[in-house]
């Protein structure tokens, strides 16, 4: 399972996180967020990295032709939409950047809005589920209404977001199956300012999911 830890404001902390276990680390290019990072920033988080860590660049209604700059620049991976990007838009960005991981995420409000998610899967590589907030696009801590997605399996591989933290993760992978699982808030201190020790706590929670698997 991929885990990714998002918000990574801090080249040390980056390193640290990916020793710990991380799969995969977000970083916000939203510039109105409090865990805004720019391109040199990234350049600098992402230098030390292992080759086997993605970097996830998060965007929110940002044109094709910035994020294909940032994108390229910063080193990134993969590019995450957190807006309100269209199918047709993911198609584009597909054509304009093909070999990089596209995500799309959706801060899903209702069962309703979760079947809307269907049409996005042949135009990106993975989807992402945050909760829904009317001002704030992520990192909010509020949970998703996890036996809504009980049954959710798309066509292509999937993150669940939303409110997660080493204290209800099991919880949260007893009722619903992900590909992936995407934390920020609830390994903070402040926002930007991960809490290493929460971040090792929730590695040592997934591992004793993986060794109950493993004696399966």
């Amino acid at each position: 399972m991929r885990v990714k830890i998002c918000g990574i404001t801090q080249p040390q902390q980056s390193v640290a996180i990916a020793s710990l276990g991380a799969t995969a680390l977000g970083f916000i290019c939203v510039p109105t967020s409090p865990r805004y990072v720019n391109v040199l920033q990234i350049q600098a988080a992402v230098a030390q990295l292992p080759n086997n860590i993605d970097k996830i660049g998060v965007f929110a209604n940002t044109s094709i032709t910035e994020i294909q700059q940032i994108a390229i620049e910063s080193g990134l991976t993969s590019v995450q939409l957190h807006g309100n990007e269209s199918v047709e838009f993911c198609s584009l960005l597909r054509q304009a950047l093909p070999d990089l991981e596209i995500i799309k995420a959706f801060r899903i409000r209702s069962s309703e809005h979760l079947e809307q998610v269907a049409e996005y899967t042949n135009y990106i590589d993975t989807l992402l589920l945050d909760a829904y907030h009317p001002q704030h696009l992520g990192g909010t801590g509020q949970t998703l209404d996890w036996n809504m997605l009980q049954k959710f399996s798309p066509s292509c591989p999937w993150f669940l977001a939303g409110g997660l933290t080493p204290d209800n993760i099991l919880d949260a992978l007893s009722m619903v199956q992900p590909n992936g699982i995407d934390l920020s808030s609830g390994v903070e201190k402040t926002p930007g300012d991960k809490d290493l020790d929460k971040v090792a706590k929730l590695f040592t929670r997934l591992g004793t999911v993986k060794r109950v698997k493993d004696e399966v």
